[in-house]
């Protein structure tokens, strides 16, 4: 995927409007691979890397051109020599997902997916015209192991890169050197939000000139719409829905999830109805 600057107005953090009527929304399904993997409290670097099994694993979606004003195409997109141009890949895993953002030749990942994701995220990097040469940064956005259960692979294969989680999370992360975020840092261009409740050290990163926001597990989505994940997988619910109030005050178009499809266009209002129904 290619993301291009908003208009100018849309660049800029804005006042939550809360005139949404509320209205009941779903909860996706959880398989009982969800229920094992988001149930897992630590992160052990030494797990076994056992690759996904097909029937669960799939290819990274396509490369599209998107920017403010577009609908989205299957078309793949060139790479954009253009200044500011973040393109995105996402590495479906099954029922979660880790992404690729991209910059030029530089690369970031945010999240790891479950034990034995790495050549899944190196077919992502590729879909970008990528490898993990290029990867200058890791976010992980928390301590679940199916999110940060292949650090120990990609890291060994991205041998230039930095790992970033939140601090509160970090005893729960068995892997050396993870630099703590605690919210307002700058990491490959985007604007680290703590976003705790899901877990304690929770993290989303934000491109405000873009417009494209990963919320890790802190919004699930289904059928278009942002939804709250199931009850039993988040450390504190009212302090989650904290964090989806204030990712409802900010302006973008893209949004990416650890659960659920990519909502691409006015993420931003979807995000904001989800917080009006609280």
């Amino acid at each position: 995927m290619l993301a291009r600057p908003q208009p100018l107005a849309g660049r800029t953090r804005r006042r939550f409007l809360g005139d949404f009527g509320k209205g009941s929304l779903a909860i996706a399904v959880m398989t009982p691979a969800v229920v094992a993997a988001c149930s897992s409290d630590t992160v052990d670097s030494g797990s076994a890397t056992t690759a996904p099994s097909s029937s669960t694993t799939t290819e990274p979606t396509s490369t599209t051109t998107t920017t403010a004003a577009e609908e989205t195409t299957d078309a793949p997109a060139a790479v954009d020599a253009e200044a500011g141009a973040l393109r995105w890949a996402r590495a479906d895993l099954g029922f979660v997902s880790a992404f690729v953002l991209a910059r030029g030749n530089k690369a970031a990942i945010v999240d790891t997916g479950v034990p034995g994701s790495a050549d899944a995220i190196g077919r992502s990097l590729a879909d970008l015209g990528l490898t993990y040469n290029d990867v200058d940064h890791v976010v992980l956005t928390h301590h679940h192991g199916d999110h940060a259960g292949s650090i120990a692979e990609v890291m060994e294969r991205s041998v230039n890169a930095t790992v970033y989680a939140g601090e509160s999370d970090l005893d729960d992360i068995t892997f050396d050197t993870i630099t703590g975020l605690v919210g307002g840092e700058d990491v490959f261009g985007l604007e680290a939000l703590a976003t705790p409740g899901h877990t304690a050290g929770h993290m989303a990163v934000i491109d405000h000139t873009v417009g494209l926001l990963v919320a890790g597990d802190a919004i699930f989505t289904d059928g278009g719409a942002a939804v709250e994940g199931p009850d039993q997988f988040f450390d504190d619910i009212p302090l989650n829905r904290e964090s989806i109030r204030q990712m409802a005050a900010l302006s973008y178009n893209t949004l990416l999830v650890g659960h659920g499809a990519p909502i691409e266009g006015g993420a931003d209002a979807v995000v904001a109805e989800l917080a009006a129904s609280f």
